[in-house]
């Protein structure tokens, strides 16, 4: 799908449905981090397929320039996205960067979101790992600084690993990647949280050294209405590091939502 960013650019989003076999169920919008993938959520989405209607955007951020690589900019194609499929009202299912673009699609455009799922969201506190990022960062810096988002650094894929080397080295990826994570840090979301009204489920690893458990605890108190669940021996990806236990707190989350009045 070809959307438009604010500088006239068109931008490839990539789109990944996975629809329930009840097209009444809630659609759901994952939305990615700085160096995610839809992949990363497909362990979820196959275990909450059957209670959501499931889409993945993944956006090249790492292949935006100047004002595009921003935090402002990306909500804006998300948005753009989300006004094109039509439909209700969206849960929003974000992580770290991803998260952040949630939150303030909220914020610009409730009529559009009916619920979010934040896990490890910045739009608070998060500390950047691109701090000192090299114009051509080396394999091994990005296995020492993607390796700081896992707990079980096992979990870290080869694959990752080599595609983010691969768009970091090409022209202008290191470049965007500084930009984006600079204008998310920049964008401190503060008291305009509290204007959130959608129901919202926070899920973090209780070890993110990214967005730490200081950061939940604050979205927490801010949103008026929320829930926080804790992710033992988990960082800041528990999509791929704990999929199973998110996917049970999102098909709890959609019991409580079904008790709801839904957004129209």
């Amino acid at each position: 799908m070809t959307l438009t960013a604010p500088s006239g650019t068109d931008v490839t989003a990539t789109i990944t449905t996975t629809p329930s076999e009840d097209p009444a169920n809630r659609p759901v919008v994952f939305l990615h981090g700085l160096v995610g993938l839809n992949e990363h959520w497909d362990r979820v989405v196959d275990a909450v397929k059957h209670r959501f209607n499931c889409t993945r955007l993944e956006l090249p951020l790492l292949q935006l320039e100047r004002e595009d690589a921003s935090v402002d900019a990306v909500t804006d194609l998300t948005i753009q996205y989300l006004d094109a499929a039509g439909g209700k009202p969206a849960v929003l299912v974000g992580n770290s960067f991803g998260g952040h673009v949630a939150l303030r699609t909220a914020l610009q455009r409730p009529d559009l979101v009916s619920a979010l799922v934040l896990a490890g969201s910045s739009g608070l506190y998060e500390r950047t790992f691109v701090k000192g990022a090299p114009v051509r960062p080396s394999r091994e810096w990005l296995t020492e600084k993607i390796g700081e988002l896992f707990y079980d650094k096992s979990l870290m894929r080869d694959a990752d690993l080599d595609r983010a080397h691969r768009e970091l080295n090409a022209p202008g990826g290191a470049r965007a990647m500084v930009r984006l994570s600079k204008t998310a840090r920049r964008n401190h979301l503060g008291e305009r949280i509290a204007d959130i009204h959608q129901p919202t489920l926070l899920i973090w690893g209780a070890e993110d050294v990214v967005t730490p458990p200081g950061a939940a605890r604050e979205f927490d108190r801010l949103l008026p209405d929320s829930r926080l669940v804790w992710f033992p021996n988990c960082g800041h990806a528990p999509m791929i590091e704990c999929p199973a236990p998110f996917a049970d707190a999102m098909l709890e989350f959609a019991n409580q939502l079904g008790a709801r009045t839904p957004t129209n």
